[in-house]
């Protein structure tokens, strides 16, 4: 059986033979079809070891169900999320990080939900109900703030997005930002619920400019910068919060992965949500997207197909 592996300290992982997983008792054996990948999980190849089995998101087959008889069926076409491990030809995927797939949802569209899906949905949850409620997401042209664009647009939020340069603000109004802001985050206003992906300065700003008893969720560090802000300026801000988020902790504690995905496929099913899909490769031709992702110049989600 074929895997990506990690080439050791390098944008690199290598097609290599490996041993075929032995799932547990809840867990199913999936050939996989599809994978797509996340720029946290890449830039993990940079300081992976040698031999190290990287990747989060797949879709494809049931191989054979679960031995407890839970979850889909042999032969079912499946979404599924692993901590690790995902780029393979064959996986062992518990059941409850598993959903089954609609009729009409593609597997690269499925392979795109999981980690920046469920981050979006998850994210946008924590913020409770977001009718006329003003939202901002930093990072908005990558593959979770197109989602959450969408997905907090159809909960009636008034949604802006903040993008690095001219170009990567594409179709984000079409998706349903109702205001785009291109360069820098923006200081005069305030936010109810404030979903941050860049880190630096971007999230002191955001601490500095989250509504009184709003919210700011915390869930990534693009730009691998230190915070520094005026303590003040948050706490006169009274019952304002910041939420550290790490998705496989939510989806643990919740129990909520299979259902959730569901939620999300069922969505790409009725048209309601677009996976936005920006890059579609072989994955023998991996290292060419893990530099263009990384390089950002993919607006929305990376797909690899398995050949």
């Amino acid at each position: 059986m074929l895997a990506l592996v990690a080439a050791g300290h390098a944008l690199k992982a290598t097609l290599t033979e490996v041993p075929e997983p032995e799932p547990a008792r809840d867990e199913a054996l999936v050939d996989v079809r599809a994978i797509s990948l996340n720029r946290g999980e890449v830039r993990r190849l940079l300081e992976a070891q040698p031999g190290a089995r990287p990747g989060w998101d797949l879709a494809g087959v049931v191989a054979r169900a679960a031995a407890n008889g839970r979850g889909p069926k042999e032969g079912a076409r499946v979404v599924g999320l692993l901590p690790s491990g995902a780029w393979a030809q064959r996986v062992a995927v518990p059941v409850d990080m598993l959903a089954e797939l609609p009729e009409g949802v593609s597997f690269a569209a499925a392979a795109t939900l999981p980690v920046a899906g469920l981050t979006a949905l998850k994210s946008l949850q924590l913020g409770g109900m977001l009718l006329e409620r003003r939202v901002l997401i930093t990072g908005a042209a990558g593959g979770v703030g197109r989602f959450a664009i969408q997905l907090a647009a159809r909960s009636g939020a008034r949604v802006t997005g903040i993008v690095g340069r001219p170009e990567r603000a594409r179709g984000l109004h079409e998706l349903g930002a109702d205001e785009v802001v291109i360069g820098d985050f923006p200081i005069d206003r305030v936010w109810d619920l404030i979903l941050e992906s860049v880190g630096g300065r971007s999230l002191a700003a955001a601490l500095t400019s989250v509504a009184p008893g709003g919210l700011i969720v915390s869930y990534g560090n693009s730009s691998r910068e230190p915070v520094t802000f005026d303590a003040s300026s948050f706490y006169m801000r009274p019952g304002a919060r910041m939420y550290a988020f790490l998705l496989f902790t939510e989806l643990q504690r919740e129990g909520s992965g299979s259902r959730d995905l569901r939620v999300l496929a069922d969505l790409v099913a009725r048209g309601q949500l677009d996976p936005q899909i920006a890059l579609e490769e072989s994955w023998r031709n991996a290292e060419r997207a893990f530099t263009a992702l990384m390089e950002r110049q993919v607006d929305g989600k990376a797909v690899l197909h398995l050949d």
